[in-house]
């Protein structure tokens, strides 16, 4: 597929808009190039520009794996979270007692980033039998003692093995199976607009 876009370029001399798939499988490889920086497991609360704002390079928690890997896309969940928030923010969780936005954090809290999805994205019903996991998709889990947590599939299931995610589970992005004894809490597709 890359090889027929790259002649219609050369003989027609521009692109072919980005579909839906072509983006989860961007993304896919955005989240994959996550996993040749070393990050050390911070969830710290940090002072951040807005837009654009990130912790260190060197720091990160399983949101910033997803957040990055948009970013690289062109997609700034910093702004896209915070924009949705600040006018529907009865919608958001209100686990942190919040009276406010802010722009340090919001994007970077699992449920609100679950939230965002289903709002302005795809939530798929990961109970349905007739689902399954697309590259570039956005998974949620519960881990054991209640910790939300998120990743992205980088490789679909085959014959031959699981699906394959990115996320962080603690020693910085890695690449893994799909865990098969966590609690799945949300499949989503999103493609940033």
């Amino acid at each position: 597929m890359r090889l027929f876009h790259f002649i219609f370029i050369l003989v027609f001399g521009f692109a072919l808009p980005a579909t839906a798939d072509s983006f989860g499988e961007q993304l896919a490889e955005a989240a994959l190039g996550r996993t040749q920086h070393e990050v050390l497991y911070d969830g710290s609360y940090q002072r951040m520009a807005y837009p654009g704002g990130d912790v260190p390079a060197t720091q990160g928690v399983c949101t910033d794996v997803v957040i990055r890997a948009y970013r690289q896309m062109g997609v700034d969940l910093q702004v896209k979270v915070h924009e949705d928030m600040a006018a529907h923010f009865s919608a958001y969780p209100a686990f942190w007692g919040l009276k406010r936005t802010d722009t340090n954090i919001d994007h970077r809290r699992v449920p609100n980033l679950q939230t965002f999805f289903t709002r302005q994205g795809t939530k798929i019903n990961h109970k349905d039998a007739s689902s399954v996991f697309q590259t570039g998709d956005v998974l949620t889990w519960m881990l054991p003692g209640n910790l939300p947590h998120t990743g992205i599939v980088v490789a679909s299931a085959s014959d031959r093995q699981p699906a394959q995610v990115v996320h962080n589970f603690g020693a910085g992005p890695i690449k893994t199976d799909m865990p098969s004894n966590w609690v799945l809490t949300g499949q989503y597709r999103y493609n940033g607009k």
